[in-house]
């Protein structure tokens, strides 16, 4: 019930809908009730039972109410019918079909209003989603498969709204339809509706034994759906690669492990779910029995109760079946609801450790250079970095140099701030970046990866991406820094040509290019390139290398390199081993000190 506390918050914005859900929804439970009341008159007519009163009854208060009723309706229909029989028939048919109209058009208002609220939670929830999942820090999509998340923001949302959000229709309906339709059954008889309550908990408490293990069910469907998602997700991203290595009946195989697992548990789930439906209807067919054998007493040898009362009485007993069952449906969606409401907010309630600070700077100038003081650095248990210390001035090329899994590309992670540091700070002009906002902190910045990460867009869309109100112009000048303005002209449709997923339709070399044009656009004082020529051929390398080097005239950069040829005019080199720096200085420093950073050319000249 605590997740469906935390799920209703998010019907706050649509609250008058409910108001007026609620609205209709009593108006529908008082019409219903009534509308088999109002079979009593009808049956009287026809049976030729109507009794002859040609003065309105006397209110007498509530315990006569049936015979004040009674009496009204058979004035009404001695007034109308006369002397003939079939127009008190047309009054009485003529009343039944108005309640059963106004209780359906009450029935229709409620549940249009109620669509608003349930599909305006769906969008909210989602948008949140997928807002925090933007917010969150890359290391907490480290530890997720992208499947479950994807699952979470899809179909785990999807059961929210048809579990719990069903259950806001059935608060107020199906409970007020009881109410009322039990207080005309007690007003019609009091003896014959305290025999009919003895029935029904003991229905409640067999229905409710089988809902006990539906949560549990409903996590492990779930939670297999994110599983299998998971799988097509990476098989659509490594396509290649599994069909270079014919390795396509192994993931086939894996994946149909996984959808039998699904199979099994939704079968499991889905049979104890519709166990519900025919055990209540047997119940209640159980009690109906009972009571037409209890009331049939009453009428045949008591005499306590006239038929059309015990008819119209049936009705309304029949009645309460229909959203009883609704009601114990309902149970079963608090469970499954539950489990899905539980994913959703795990992602939602997720701490973000990097976060801004109160009263944190909001920086857009960069004056004097960024320093790395003492910094220590663990992605789980052992330091990437230790006690690391670095200074970049500004208009500096550094370049970091080392083999892999010498802590390099975590440099890149700390300065932009996707990870905080564990022990020590890092400085931007003498200021903490934990003092900064990180939306400031990363405009100062621009990123070029190894991965050139494009989108399904455009490529005037994706040279934009850091300047979304940039002219034809501006992105034109960015794409010819970036030696991209020739291929780009070459493609179908110029700079409106999409590329496809994740830029699929453009070699390397070009996605590369066009990941520095979005750089250069940009426009920041400090450029982050992490490895950006490693994955290119020698041709792709050159036209990049001088795109790159175009880029870096006049700003601050930190290159992190892998072919040591692309560096050896930075101002710096800094050969990194195990988290440290071993050596320093510029390509004929090093080179004349035989180490490290002489022993890494040598290795690469002779591999090439």
């Amino acid at each position: 019930m605590n997740y469906f506390k935390k799920i209703l918050l998010f019907a706050a914005p649509y609250r008058k809908y409910g108001v007026l859900n609620i609205f209709f929804n009593i108006l529908y439970a008082l019409f219903s009730a009534l509308s088999y009341a109002a079979l009593i008159p009808m049956l009287n007519v026809l049976f030729d039972k109507t009794k002859q009163i040609n003065e309105p009854p006397t209110y007498e208060g509530v315990g006569k109410l049936k015979d004040y009723f009674e009496g009204y309706m058979n004035y009404q229909v001695t007034q109308y019918s006369g002397e003939d029989p079939m127009k008190g028939l047309i009054f009485a048919v003529g009343l039944i079909l108005f309640l059963f109209l106004f209780k359906n058009i009450f029935n229709y208002l409620a549940m249009y209003f109620i669509t608003f609220l349930r599909n305006g939670v769906l969008k909210d929830i989602r948008n949140k989603m997928y807002e925090k999942i933007m917010d969150l820090p890359i290391s907490y999509f480290s530890e997720k498969k992208k499947g479950d998340v994807i699952a979470r923001i899809t179909s785990d949302v999807l059961e929210i709204q048809h579990s719990f959000l069903s259950i806001l229709e059935l608060i107020v309906r199906e409970p007020l339809t009881i109410l009322f339709t039990i207080i005309v059954m007690f007003i019609i008889s009091v003896k014959l509706t305290i025999f009919v309550f003895i029935f029904i908990p003991i229905a409640g408490m067999i229905i409710s034994r089988i809902g006990k293990s539906l949560k549990k069910k409903s996590d492990r469907v779930q939670k297999e759906q994110g599983e299998f998602l998971s799988i097509v997700e990476e098989t659509l991203g490594g396509l290649r690669v599994i069909k270079a290595f014919n390795s396509e009946s192994r993931f086939y195989q894996t994946f149909k492990e996984s959808t039998t697992r699904f199979f099994k548990f939704s079968n499991s789930l889905l049979n104890r779910q519709n166990l519900s439906s025919p055990t209540s209807e047997f119940l209640g067919i159980v009690v109906f029995g009972v009571l037409l054998w209890f009331g049939g007493r009453m009428v045949l040898q008591e005499g306590s109760l006239d038929a059309a009362s015990f008819i119209s009485y049936m009705g309304l007993a029949f009645n309460i079946l229909t959203p009883a069952k609704a009601i114990s449906k309902a149970s079963y969606g608090v469970k499954k609801g539950n489990a899905a409401a539980e994913r959703v907010l795990e992602i939602l309630e997720s701490e973000n450790p990097i976060k801004n600070i109160e009263g944190a700077e909001d920086k857009t100038d960069f004056t004097s250079g960024i320093e790395l003081k003492e910094v220590g650095f663990k992605y789980e248990d052992d330091y990437v970095l230790k006690t690391f210390n670095l200074k970049v001035n500004k208009g500096k090329t550094v370049a970091l140099v080392g083999q892999s899994g010498s802590g390099k590309s975590t440099v890149a992670n700390l300065v932009t701030r996707f990870y905080d540091v564990n022990k020590g700070e890092i400085l931007i002009d003498g200021t903490n970046i934990k003092n900064i906002t990180k939306k400031s902190l990363r405009g100062l910045m621009g990123l070029v990866t190894q991965d050139s990460i494009l989108f399904n867009d455009s490529v005037k869309s994706n040279i934009a991406l850091g300047k979304e109100n940039a002219t034809m112009d501006e992105i034109i000048e960015a794409a010819k820094v970036a030696n991209a303005h020739d291929f780009i002209m070459d493609l179908p449709h110029g700079y409106d040509t999409n590329i496809g997923d994740s830029g699929n339709k453009l070699s390397g070399g070009q996605k590369q290019r066009l990941s520095i044009a979005r750089a250069v656009l940009k426009n920041p004082p400090i450029m982050i390139l992490d490895e950006a020529t490693s994955a290119l051929d020698t041709e792709s390398e050159r036209l990049v290398q001088d795109a790159l080097e175009k880029m870096m005239q006049n700003r601050t950069s930190i290159v992190i390199a892998h072919r040591l040829s692309t560096i050896q005019n930075a101002d710096t080199i800094v050969v990194m081993s195990k988290g440290e720096i071993v050596e320093q200085g510029t390509h004929e420093e090093l080179m004349k000190s035989d180490k490290n950073y002489k022993k890494l050319v040598e290795m690469q000249s002779f591999g090439s």
